[in-house]
């Protein structure tokens, strides 16, 4: 049985998630501000916290980008609830290291449907990190860009680059795949889970922020290249980025 922490300070949201959590079978725990979730995910270590970002004490902003610094957490699913549809804001969270948002009002089905995602995803990965060694295990790297999985670094023009969960994970099926151009249904079920595309716009948003990390200009990319009405495909000009 799964457990979910809800963090919610809005007592009928919470109630309804509780109510609906319970029916399909999950353990819920719940918080209602940003301190005390902290201490309780750290008691508790739920499998997947649903994080409202505008809490009372410390918002939710804070309270995941914390959450990330804890050892064990680097991987646990976190997906923010928020009244805020604004991308800026959306992608403030998924900076800080959630995996997901769902802007409210928000469908209960949807809500439960990326839940069940999220977790079945996470299921696959542990059996597939106990009973595999891939090609995955070993160092990419594509003319300038280095990524080491097994030391969770990516290095760009030799420098190291900080990328959240999903980006790491993103740009590491990418490179994998050098060459291919992989759809963004596809890459929504790899990364997120989901066995049907929910929202592409999910992959988009990372795409974009990945390539300011990466890119030597992300206005015009020529590593990460946009398929128009595809998806995505990791290239490079192995004469222009060779290294020394």
């Amino acid at each position: 049985m799964a457990t979910i922490l809800v963090v919610e300070d809005d007592e009928d949201i919470t109630g309804l998630l509780k109510f609906n959590l319970k029916n399909q079978g999950y353990k819920v725990i719940t918080a209602e501000e940003g301190y005390q979730a902290l201490k309780i995910a750290r008691e508790s270590k739920p499998d997947l916290i649903l994080l409202d970002l505008m809490l009372p004490g410390i918002d939710g902003y804070e309270v995941c980008r914390t959450l990330r610094t804890y050892e064990g957490f680097e991987h646990i699913p976190v997906i923010m609830l928020t009244a805020k549809s604004e991308e800026l804001d959306i992608v403030l969270g998924l900076e800080l290291g959630a995996d997901d948002y769902v802007t409210k009002p928000f469908s209960v089905r949807e809500l439960l449907s990326r839940i069940k995602a999220h977790l079945r995803r996470n299921e696959r990965k542990a059996r597939a990190e106990k009973i595999e060694q891939d090609e995955s295990t070993g160092i990419l790297s594509a003319g300038e860009i280095t990524l080491k999985p097994e030391e969770y670094k990516v290095f760009a023009r030799d420098e190291l680059i900080s990328l959240t969960n999903k980006e790491f994970e993103l740009l590491k099926i990418l490179m994998a795949n050098k060459g291919k151009v992989l759809k963004r249904d596809f890459l929504l079920e790899r990364i997120w889970g989901f066995d049907t595309e929910v929202d592409t716009r999910t992959v988009d948003v990372h795409i974009r922020y990945l390539r300011q990390k990466i890119e030597e200009d992300a206005a015009h990319p020529r590593l990460i290249e946009t398929i128009r009405g595809v998806g995505y495909c990791f290239r490079h000009q192995e004469n222009e980025n060779q290294k020394k």
